[in-house]
């Protein structure tokens, strides 16, 4: 199976979302066809228009999947096993299929044990993303400056790896990297799943309705995240729920200390955990 994406003409993403809008956004624009499924009429008509896309369908139309060289997934987990299972026979002879979810350990080895073995699929994780969503909000400039995971299982052939690396590249990521499910679904949960959790909960922990009156800058980016998708995000926490509640636990165990710190006026072991704060937040710098 050749890899290279030269060599891929044909891109379909189904699930025409903000990433998956913002890949064809992308793709499109360096040349490649680029076709889309997505059950919105409305924002397969937006994306046509808008010259996002080729050509579109509300349903699996059997012509677009069979035509594919490349398909990305940008469905919400809990229906990429499902969509694959159902559509896989109208897939090409060695396709190569990748996703962009935020979860990886519940989904990725229940799609490789029963995908095709004429097919492959190498998971990934653009790390990038707006406060809004919907295909109208689409922009591959959030694709900048960010990072991009690769996550291979030992199904994964290194060519595989290769491509799925590549196409982070092409897609402007600034950063590749490369886990295992397992170290994903950890990382994610801290590094995504649980600011998420801490910014829901600043919103939701006072009810004054002047806040916006009073903040400054330090609250609205701590919050900015907090105007979030109710559909998506509970379905990610759910599915990712071990490690999630790991991370919540140790950030509450870590603000236990704080607090005690504070109650007891620790100047001195206040002030180190915020030398060690800085020092580490200066690597998001460099």
């Amino acid at each position: 199976m050749k890899m290279e994406w030269i060599n891929n003409h044909t891109v379909l993403i189904v699930g025409l979302g903000l990433i998956g809008g913002s890949y064809a956004m992308a793709l499109k624009r360096i040349g490649y066809h680029v076709t889309a499924i997505d059950i919105d009429s409305e924002a397969i008509k937006y994306a046509t228009d808008s010259g996002i896309i080729d050509k579109g369908s509300t349903s699996p139309d059997k012509d677009l999947i069979g035509n594919a060289d490349c398909i990305i997934m940008a469905l919400y987990p809990s229906k990429l096993v499902g969509w694959i299972s159902e559509n896989q026979s109208a897939f090409k002879e060695g396709v190569i299929i990748t996703d962009v979810t935020g979860i990886k350990s519940s989904v990725v080895y229940d799609i490789q044990k029963i995908l095709r073995p004429d097919a492959e699929f190498i998971a990934a994780h653009p790390m990038a993303g707006r406060e809004v969503y919907g295909v109208k909000n689409s922009d591959d400039k959030i694709f900048r400056d960010a990072n991009f995971i690769v996550v291979p299982t030992d199904r994964n052939s290194k060519e595989s790896v290769k491509w799925c690396e590549d196409l982070g590249r092409l897609l402007g990521f600034r950063r590749v990297s490369v886990l295992s499910p397992e170290e994903h679904d950890s990382m994610i949960a801290f590094v995504s799943q649980l600011t998420h959790c801490i910014a829901v909960s600043l919103m939701t922990c006072d009810d004054n309705e002047h806040l916006s009156e009073y903040t400054g800058d330090s609250f609205r980016d701590l919050t900015r995240i907090a105007n979030i998708n109710e559909n998506m995000w509970p379905e990610l926490f759910f599915m990712n729920k071990g490690p999630l509640l790991n991370r919540l636990d140790q950030f509450i165990d870590e603000i236990n200390v704080i607090k005690e710190m504070i109650a007891n006026e620790d100047d001195e072991g206040l002030k180190e955990k915020m030398r060690l704060s800085s020092k580490r937040r200066r690597n998001f710098d460099k």
